[in-house]
Formats: structure tokens, C-alpha cells, sequence
């Protein structure tokens, strides 16, 4: 439940159904689907078997293949907790706009609202403006019930998810409910899952598909790690790896039943086309749905409570997982006690996050998400296929996997794991490298695209480094 918790988040209602329509449509399911069995689940496996066999956070486990490999694991760390920084101000802005739905407050405008009022964008990076009041106590707030969730360890975690997994689930199926009843919902659909089989001979398709797998499912976070350091020795790795993956890809393709259903109304509602409404990123869930919300004849304020509440409980479980491997590693690493890492964690996730509550900080937000997703998750993911594949050994892995699982894997998956998964993900790299040098990014300034989001990754390999040399704790778990 805390695994599908982690990989089940904001990106699923609005990045998913974006990147289905943008990517062939319902023919876009081909690639996502070939890239869950050749990748995302392999991936899964080879992470939930590593957690499960060694009952450590990530950089333990990958100091037990061999002590140089060490920093990998808190490369992966360090990258989740770079991410939750800006993560958690989104969750802020989802909590804040559920307030916003009591009484629709975004009005007529919703764009100008969210932009000019709400976050008080900058025209740029350079230029950061205040800290947002409504947004920096927000953040306070989700910083505290991260840490709340957190400090008692995996009984609270597992009570947690009890709630906030198939709580937003069923709010998504009264969205998707209530989407479909709605004038132009079927227009809106069609637009969705129109099948466009010529965009399959593209690469970039394919290229997508295999990111939204990497990314949605939480690899190379070190989070499936740690998580499956708490299961038992008899747990099924591979079952408990095709009910994430699946729960994960289906709250995904349920997403855009609720989404493209509403989107569509909205055109109808406007007399455009529906490709003319849709808005891609955050656009989507804090401009176009509040929009459209607006609209609605009756239950509005309703509908948009249920929206924000649901981003906001898909967020959490994301939330404080991508925190988890950090006080885990800690421990042990230094012996530091559970509650005492986690608070000193959330604090300086709290301080780091301060700049994306700024005028500015929506720039900054977008640059390091981009950085930190095309590069560093992407290169942490290489490195674990390599350590694990090669220098462990994915035969070694695999037969531990079978030993308690109920579908056993074969020598394919040792393939997929050393050749296909590898390829892809080096494809990835070398497309946004490309991307990169050629077009740029947003127009964003080199300076700020460096700063922003180069800097992020090699800062995060930097600490990495640092925290391997330094000496285990006396208390220090073996």
C-alpha cells in the first residue's frame, strides 16, 4: 500500500492523460504498456528484491555489492530529497487551493489568478520577488504531517496508507463519475483515446513512454528499497511488484477518464475545440480544471473540494516516501535515532523549499524538475542496472526473488535488466542532452538552467561522496 502510495501521485492526474493525448493517444498505451513489462517492472523487481534481501536503506544495500558503491545510494537519496523540496510547495498550493474551492475564488480568470495573484509569478528567474504568505504557511503545514507520519516509524506509515491510498482513488472515481455525465464529455474522451498508430514510429514516443514508466513508478529514489526492508521473508516480491505497477498505470488511465471528460465540457461549454482548453504541467490542475469547475451547473464548490483534496491526498504518500530513505540511511549509517533524523530533515527540506514559494519560484521549480527527472533519476536508474545487473549479479537477484515469489522469473529478465533497460534509459540521456544544447529549456538563461538544475544533480553526487567517507556511528546498525 505504501509503495503504490509512492508511485501514485500528483503526476498521474495531470502529466499522464497530458502526455497520452500528446503522444498518439490511445495508441500511446502500446509503448507506456511495453515499457512497464521491459523496464518498470524489472526495475521494481530488481529494487524490492535488493530492499527485501539486504533489510537496509539504499546506501547500505549498495555498500553490501561492494564498499565503493556506497555513494549511489546516497545519490539516490539525496535525489529524492531534492525533489520532495519542490514537491512539497505543490502540495502546498493544492492545500491552499482547497480553501479556494469553498468559494471559488479563482473567479472567471482562473490563469490570472493562479499567475499574477496567487503566486505572483516574476517574469523570470532573476528575479524572486516576496515569499508568498498563504504558500510558506501551507508548506509549514505539509512539512508538519510529513514529520508526524514519519517520526514513529513504519506502524504510522502503514495507518497512513490505510487512508490516503484508496481514499483519493475513490474521489477520482466520483470525478471520473461526474465528468461523464457532463455535455461534450465523450468529445473530450475521443480527443483523449483517439488512437494516431503513425506517432508509433516516432522515437520520441517511445522515448516518452519509457520516462513516464521511470518516473511515475518512484525508481531510483532509493524509496522501493527501503520499503522493502520492512517487509517479511516470506513476502512475494514479484506479485507485490505487478500490483504497484498495474495499480500505478491503471489510477493513471482512470485520471484521464476524469480529466478529459471535464476538458471536454469545458469546450462545449466555451464553443472551442478541445485541443483549444487543454493546458499541459501545472496549468492543467490549477487553471484549465478550476475552469471548468467553474462552469459546472450545480456542485461546483463541491466538485472542486473533491479535486483539490484528492491532489492532495495522491500527494502526500508520494510526499513523505521520497523523505523516508533519508532518515533510514541515517540510522543506519550514524545510529541516529528515527524521530531526531526525520526532524532535522523535514527542517531542511522546509529552508531548502523556501524559494519556490517565492514570486520567482515557480521557475525555479520548473528547472529543477526537469534537471533532476532527464538526468539525475535517469543516471541513478543506469547505475543501479549495472551495480545490481553486473557487479552483484542479476542471477543472484533473481533467485532470491523466486525463492519467495509465487511467478517466478526467468533468464529474460536478467537481459532486460543488463541490455534493454540499460539502452533505454541511455537513450533518454542522450535525447535530453540533445534537447538541451540544441533548444534549451522554457527560454530559460543558461546561468539559471545551471544553477537551477546542473547544479542540483552534481551537488546531490557531491554530498554523496561525502557522506560515504565519513565514519559510521558507534550505534551504527551492521
Amino acid at each position: 500500500m505504501a509503495a503504490i502510495g509512492s508511485a501514485v501521485g500528483l503526476g498521474n492526474i495531470w502529466r499522464f492523460p497530458y502526455i497520452c493525448y500528446q503522444n498518439g493517444g490511445g495508441a500511446f498505451l502500446i509503448p507506456y504498456f511495453v515499457a512497464l513489462f521491459t523496464a518498470g517492472i524489472p526495475l521494481l523487481i530488481i529494487e524490492f528484491g535488493i530492499g527485501h534481501w539486504y533489510g537496509k536503506a539504499a546506501p547500505f544495500s549498495f555498500k553490501k555489492v561492494g564498499k565503493k558503491w556506497e555513494w549511489v545510494g546516497w545519490w539516490a537519496t539525496l535525489a529524492a530529497f531534492f525533489i520532495v523540496t519542490y514537491y512539497a510547495v505543490v502540495m502546498a498550493w493544492c492545500l491552499t487551493y482547497l480553501f479556494h474551492s469553498i468559494n471559488l475564488l479563482w473567479g472567471t480568470d482562473a490563469s490570472s489568478f493562479f499567475f499574477d495573484q496567487f503566486l505572483a509569478k516574476t517574469p523570470g528567474p532573476g528575479i524572486l520577488g516576496g515569499i508568498r504568505p498563504q504558500i510558506f504557511w501551507a508548506l509549514i503545514f505539509v512539512w508538519t504531517s510529513v514529520f508526524l507520519i514519519l517520526y514513529k516509524g513504519v506502524r504510522s506509515i502503514s495507518r497512513v496508507v490505510a487512508i490516503t491510498v484508496p481514499l483519493p482513488t475513490i474521489l477520482l472515481i466520483i470525478l471520473a463519475v461526474r465528468g461523464l455525465t457532463l455535455p461534450g464529455a465523450m468529445d473530450g474522451l475521443a480527443f483523449y483515446l483517439t488512437p494516431d498508430f503513425s506517432k508509433l514510429t516516432s522515437a520520441t514516443v517511445w522515448l516518452a513512454a519509457y520516462a513516464q514508466i521511470f518516473f511515475t513508478l518512484s525508481l531510483a529514489q532509493g524509496i522501493m528499497i527501503v520499503y522493502a526492508s520492512y517487509l517479511k521473508k516470506k513476502s512475494d516480491i514479484t506479485n507485490n511488484a505487478f500490483i504497484v505497477s498495474l495499480a500505478n498505470g491503471g489510477t493513471s488511465f482512470l485520471a484521464g477518464f476524469a480529466v478529459f471528460s471535464v476538458l471536454g465540457y469545458l469546450a462545449h461549454s466555451t464553443g472551442v475545440g478541445v485541443g483549444e482548453v487543454i493546458e499541459g504541467g501545472v496549468g492543467l490542475a490549477f487553471v484549465t480544471y478550476p475552469t471548468a469547475i467553474s462552469l459546472l451547473p450545480f456542485g461546483a464548490a463541491f466538485f472542486g473540494l473533491i479535486f483539490f483534496l484528492a491532489l492532495l491526498t495522491f500527494g502526500i504518500d508520494s510526499a513523505f516516501s521520497m523523505v523516508e530513505p533519508f532518515p533510514s540511511a541515517v540510522k543506519d549509517k550514524w545510529g541516529i535515532s528515527k524521530d531526531k533524523a526525520t526532524a532535522l530533515i523535514c527542517i531542511a527540506g522546509f529552508l531548502l523549499g523556501l524559494i519556490y514559494t517565492t514570486g520567482g519560484g515557480i521557475h525555479w521549480l520548473s528547472i529543477a524538475d526537469h534537471f533532476l527527472s532527464n538526468f539525475g533519476l535517469v543516471l541513478i536508474g543506469l547505475a543501479e542496472c549495472i551495480i545490481f545487473g553486473y557487479f552483484l549479479g542479476a542471477e543472484k537477484i533473481r533467485e532470491h526473488v523466486n525463492a519467495t515469489s509465487e511467478i517466478k522469473i526467468g533468464r529474460w529478465w536478467d537481459l532486460l535488466i543488463k541490455i534493454v533497460v540499460p539502452m533505454a534509459l541511455l537513450s533518454i540521456i542522450a535525447f535530453s542532452i540533445i534537447e538541451i544544447f540544441s533548444e534549451g529549456y522554457s527560454n530559460y538563461p543558461r546561468w539559471a538552467l545551471f544553477i537551477g538544475g546542473a547544479f542540483l544533480v552534481i551537488l546531490a553526487v557531491f554530498f554523496s561522496f561525502i557522506f560515504m567517507k565519513i565514519k559510521e556511528g558507534k550505534n551504527a546498525s551492521k
